[in-house]
Order: C-alpha cells, then structure tokens, then sequence
C-alpha cells in the first residue's frame, strides 16, 4: 500500500477517536503517526515486516508498528475497524463543517442518526435538530450556511493565486495611517503547494488595543469582500468572490513574534513545540512564551527570542511540519536551505517555435535581467501537435537559430539548445536520436496517456531514461495540482534507474505542477539522484515563477548544493548526463 493511503488510515482513526471523545494523547499519537509516513520516503511496503526500520521512522513507536502491519496485511486495522462499526466514514466530513465539532458530531449522530452532510441538510430542514440540547437556532443557521458553503468551496487554491490574493490585501491595509506590516502566516508561509485559507498578522500603532477599531472597520470594508463572516475586537475574517476565506489579525508589536510562530504552524510542530515549553517550566500560546509558576513573560516580539528562549535554533517556516526540524534546531544541525539566489540558470522554456509567447531572444534578455548566467530554450516535440511541435527539420532548424542568439548575446548569458522531447505510449522518443546529439539539453516528459497501468507508465519512463541522450526527466509524475493527480507509477524504481544512469528529475515550479512535491524530493535526493528546478516558462513573465518551486526545494530540505543549476553555465553542463 502506498504511503498515503496508509497515512490516511491513521489519520482517519484520529477523527473517528475524536468524534468517540477518546483520549487526547492516543489522537495526537494517531496524527503524529500520519504526518510521519506521509513525508516519510521509506515505501512502508517495502520494511512493514522490519519492525525495527519502522521505528525509525520520528513519530512512530511500537504499538504503531503493529498498525502499519495490519494496514500492510489486511488494508485495515482493529482499532479503524471497530469505530467505523459505531460511526461511518462519512461523519469525518462533518468535521469539516464550521460548529460541528467532534461531540457535536457525536451528538447529532446518536439523537438522529445523520452521518453525512446531505443527510444534515435534510435534517436541518425538516426541524429535527431543534430540540437538541446545545443546538440552538444560532448554531442552526451557521450549520445550513456552511453547508452551501462546503458545497461550492470544498477546494484548495494554487499557491501564486493565494499568494496575489495576500499582496493586494496587504497593499490596501498599508494605505491605512498607523498599519506598518502586514505578514502572511500558516501554509502560505510554510510554502504548502497549495492553500486553504489565508492568515495575515497586521501590526502598528493603528493596531494597539485603544485604537484598533479604526483598523478593523478599514479591514472589514475590503472592496473584494464578497461575504463578511466575522468581525471581532481585533480580528475580521471575509471570504473573496474565489471563495478563499481571509482571517486577519491585527495585532499589537509586542506579541507579533508569538502570533507568528502560532499562525503559521503547522499544527503538529506548535504541539511538539509546546511540549518542550513545557518540559521548561513555559507556556506558550499565540501572545508570548511565559513562566508556567507565575506568568512572567519571557519571549514574544520576534519568532527568533521565542525559539532561543526553548535552546533551539530558529527554524524555517517551510521545514516546520515536526519532521526532524526540532531535534536538528536542538542538535544545531539544520541545514542551510536553498534560496533564490542560488540559482544560476533556468533550463526549461518554450519559444513561439512551439507553444511560448516569446522569442529565443526575448527570453534571453529576460533571463539575463533575472540574473542569470545562462538558460537552455526546450521548445515541444512533434507529437504534442497542439502546440505545434518541433519535427526533425524543424528543430535542426531551431537549434541554428538558438546558436546565433547564443552567439549575439556575447557572452553576457549563455543560450544553451535544448527540446522537451515526449515520451511515446511504449517508452520511445518522437525524435530522432541523430537530432537530439545535436541538443545541450534534453527534457524527456510525458504529454499523453496518462491513465496506463502502473507497470505500464513505469516500463514507458524507464524505457525512454535509457536513451543515452536524455539528461533531464521532466514533470516526472505529471500531476497538476487541483486539477490531475499523478500518474500511476513506481517512482522509487525510476530515481534509483536515473540516478544510476546520470539523469537529472527535474522540479518543475509552475505553481500548477510543483512536480516533483516536498516529499518526492526528498527521496530523490536519497536515491542519489541529481536534481534541477525549472519554470517551465512559456513567457518572459514567467520567469518569475521560480520562488515557488524553491519553496518546495526547501520543504524538501535541500540546499545549493543538491540542486544542479546552482552552478556555473560550464560545471552546469559537466554535471549532466555525459552525451555519448
């Protein structure tokens, strides 16, 4: 079974023992459990009958151990399968309802029997839950307005439209007098592939608690705001027309740093977090770090005093998600993680030779205002005809015309020739290999027949990888987030055959692929392989787009050093494939 399927299990099991009211620890063990195996790279299918490797794994102890197997072995496991003969699975997504929390649920359920939403809405309807204890008319109205809004925004949104979604924001809050910083927490900062919802830390003197009411009004009379859902003493929370919901608190300076280490999360490493504050004679919350005995407080202005506080290093938003990142800020050992800057070149855009909006020139340029010292241009091949791919003439052609771009540029950037060739259903190539001898840099990816057989799609890449002329992988699940989930595949076979072989997995930071994930990296990075991150670009503008994949870089813990194009044109190439 696949990891995440199994992680779902326990994760599933924590709900259910939520909705039971079972005992908070064994919820924790079951969620801590979850979050570990599905960041883990290890296939638990490959050691489930290793217990001592699974107990390697941070997160996961003996009783645990004994979960995972009977998962492995039965798809199931005792404990899952005795709570869903009390509750059924659909319950869990009344969870996800605003005011049905896990004894509401319970309540519900055992005085009507409702165990999914649309049984909810008729229930509501036909008045059956009026005479429940605890269930008023207030609560009755926000639970038929969450489900017609759980009906229609039950999504995530891409990173860069959440992103758009925090900067507009911010430049409208900065135009209030007094409001001097506006800071985008939760999983927007922690760099999640996607997002949910939004959590923006407001502070200045508009925000201190005797003026702060001028500054809730200016928030709450946002322009976007299509629904106002809350508007308290320091805090508005409104949904816009995309239906992405905004929490915005407005602060005073002096607990920022609190507030920020708490809103940004995630949930697990802020629990692991306050276990050592506590283990210290602390407690912590979203106001400050203070002494358990007496209250005093200790840390609060910045993330930075609150850690140090705990003898622990300041911490990456992107790495705290209790993977191993409190242990290494303890032992002094985090890693210094990949930034923007590293990077030296981009070596995956398109032309209007295919499907790009610019020219070989154009995109030139616009690699070299970005900085960089060198791009390879990997326009289509012929078989993706929609984009008006490049056949054997033509792209002779265009690698001619790449040569004199390079040549004009005189040395300021280098333009390295390169195709984005598509691997066909039985694993060939739709160009010929005398061609490809021709390119800098080869990108083989997967255009088409996305639903073959998981030992089909993975013999197809494997097969094309073996084309000595391949350097990069492209895209290598294809997945397109919101929109596609990955292909089948074996994806630990295919990194331990490229990384025997030399090819390079590419992360591909268009911010609707972010392909490889955080988690797929990582286990790149363990087989050995080599790793380039790329845009994709099929305008100057997109370009830009490269921070999103770093985010995912560094979710994955690499630094400079793991990532090829964080080096020179030349040693760039070096680190390639050797061409035959």
């Amino acid at each position: 079974m696949e990891n995440r399927a199994i992680a779902q299990l326990l994760a599933e099991t924590a709900d259910l023992l939520e909705i039971g009211a079972g005992d908070p620890f064994r919820i924790r063990s079951y969620r801590r459990a979850a979050e570990a195996v599905e960041q883990s790279t290890v296939p638990l299918s490959t050691i489930a009958d290793d217990p001592k490797r699974l107990l390697e794994i941070p997160g996961i102890g003996k009783g645990m151990v004994a979960n995972i197997q009977s998962i492995e072995q039965h798809g199931s496991m005792p404990l899952r399968d005795e709570l869903l003969t009390r509750y059924k699975p659909t319950m869990l997504e009344l969870l996800k309802l605003p005011g049905m929390g896990p004894k509401t649920v319970a309540l519900i359920f055992e005085a009507t029997g409702v165990a999914t939403v649309d049984d909810l809405a008729v229930a509501i309807d036909e008045g059956r839950l009026a005479d429940l204890p605890r269930v008023g008319d207030k609560l009755i109205q926000k639970l038929r307005k969450g489900i017609d809004e759980y009906r229609k925004n039950s999504g995530r949104f891409h990173l860069d439209d959440a992103e758009t979604a925090a900067e507009r924001l911010t430049l409208y809050l900065k135009d209030f007098p007094g409001i001097e910083s506006v800071t985008p927490a939760g999983s927007l900062r922690r760099g999640r592939d996607t997002v949910g919802d939004l959590d923006m830390l407001v502070t200045g003197p508009a925000c201190e608690e005797d003026v702060v009411s001028g500054a809730v009004d200016y928030t709450a009379a946002y322009p976007p705001i299509a629904e106002l859902i809350a508007k308290g003493q320091n805090k508005v929370s409104f949904r816009l027309r995309t239906g992405l919901q905004i929490d915005v608190r407005l602060l005073p300076r002096a607990s920022f740093g609190a507030a920020l280490q708490y809103f940004t999360g995630s949930k697990m490493h802020n629990v692991t977090v306050r276990q050592r504050a506590l283990k210290r004679g602390y407690t912590l919350s979203e106001y400050a770090l203070a002494r358990l005995d007496d209250g005093t407080q200790v840390a609060a202005a910045t993330e930075e005093d609150i850690y140090r506080a705990l003898d622990l290093d300041w911490i990456p938003p992107e790495l705290r998600e209790n993977c191993g990142e409190i242990e290494a800020a303890a032992a002094r050992t985090l890693p210094r993680l990949i930034e923007e800057k590293d990077i030296r070149g981009d070596v995956h855009m398109h032309t209007v030779a295919t499907d790009g909006k610019n020219t070989v020139r154009e995109m030139a340029e616009a690699g070299l205002a970005h900085g960089y010292e060198y791009i390879a241009i990997t326009d289509h091949s012929k078989n993706l005809a929609m984009t008006f791919g490049l056949d054997d003439e033509r792209a002779l052609e265009h690698i001619r015309n790449i040569r004199e771009v390079d040549a004009e540029m005189a040395g300021k950037i280098r333009v390295f020739a390169g195709i984005e060739v598509d691997i066909l259903g039985n694993g060939a190539l739709d160009l010929s290999d005398e061609v490809l001898a021709q390119m800098d840099v080869v990108i083989a990816s997967v255009h088409s027949l996305f639903s073959q057989p998981r030992e089909e799609m993975t013999a197809r890449i494997l097969r094309a990888i073996e084309n000595p002329y391949v350097r990069i992988l492209g895209h290598p699940t294809g997945r397109k987030l919101l929109q596609r989930d990955a292909y089948e595949l074996d994806l630990p076979a295919i990194l331990k055959r490229a990384a025997k072989l030399g090819v390079a997995v590419e992360h591909n930071a268009d911010p609707n692929r972010l392909d490889l994930c955080d988690r797929d990296l990582r286990m790149a990075k363990e087989s050995g392989c080599r790793i380039a991150i790329n845009t994709d670009a099929h305008h100057v503008s997109a370009l830009e787009k490269m921070r999103y994949g770093i985010r995912q870089l560094r979710r994955a813990w690499l630094t400079p050093d793991d990532v090829l194009n964080t080096r020179g044109a030349k040693d760039f190439l070096a680190a390639l494939r050797p061409r035959p």
